[in-house]
């Protein structure tokens, strides 16, 4: 079983870019990080290092010291839809910059992490954070998250494995959140909740 990084470690993980998991640290605490699992020399040029899946998990994992949450600050997130009126960011220029920057990201995460350095279908990072992933397609496009008032897209976890649900208020956001997940890399269906009659799509990754 791997031991648990030590609190130097944990503060080199947890500041690693929370979209490509690239870290910054002094060597001797990057090499440390490889040999325990938690990192990988990328063998391009510049070598940077990265974040492994169990460095992620255990970025995503609370301190093993309970402690009072705290807002997050300066850690970005792409808007799901329906999220609480005082969790919602600010609209602006900022923001813009913001998605963008994180889809970029992404899709310089992808170059570097699938077979033949494709970018034109999701990541493995992608397959373990789909919600994020799908919300971040999403907005980097330009849709519009659903807030107080209801309208937008809201994207949600499914008890299907490698799925989410998008839910929007008529059938050309529908449409038009499909549109933009294929091209993104995604297969998306539309569906009938049979209970309610509900439409909403079924998004998941697209392996080739």
């Amino acid at each position: 079983m791997t031991r648990p990084p030590t609190a130097a470690q944990r503060r080199v993980i947890d500041a690693a870019d929370p979209v490509t998991g690239r870290l910054r640290g002094t060597e001797a605490q990057l090499v440390a990080l490889v040999k325990r699992g938690f990192a990988f020399r990328h063998p391009r040029p510049p070598h940077d290092h990265f974040l492994t899946p169990a460095g992620h998990r255990i970025r995503e994992a609370p301190p093993e010291v309970p402690a009072e949450p705290v807002p997050s600050a300066g850690v970005f997130a792409a808007r799901a839809g329906g999220e609480e009126p005082e969790r919602i960011p600010v609209s602006g220029p900022a923001r813009l910059r913001e998605v963008r920057s994180a889809w970029q990201g992404l899709l310089e995460l992808r170059r570097m992490t699938n077979p033949g350095g494709a970018t034109d279908r999701p990541c493995g990072w992608e397959r373990t954070h789909l919600v994020r992933a799908a919300a971040l397609a999403l907005e980097a496009a330009g849709h519009r998250p659903a807030g107080p008032d209801g309208n937008g897209y809201r994207v949600r976890s499914t008890p299907q494995p490698e799925a989410v649900a998008v839910h929007g208020p008529d059938e050309e956001t529908l449409r038009a959140c499909a549109d933009t997940l294929e091209r993104a890399g995604w297969q998306a269906g539309a569906y009938t909740e049979p209970r309610t009659r509900v439409r909403y799509l079924l998004a998941s990754p697209r392996r080739v």
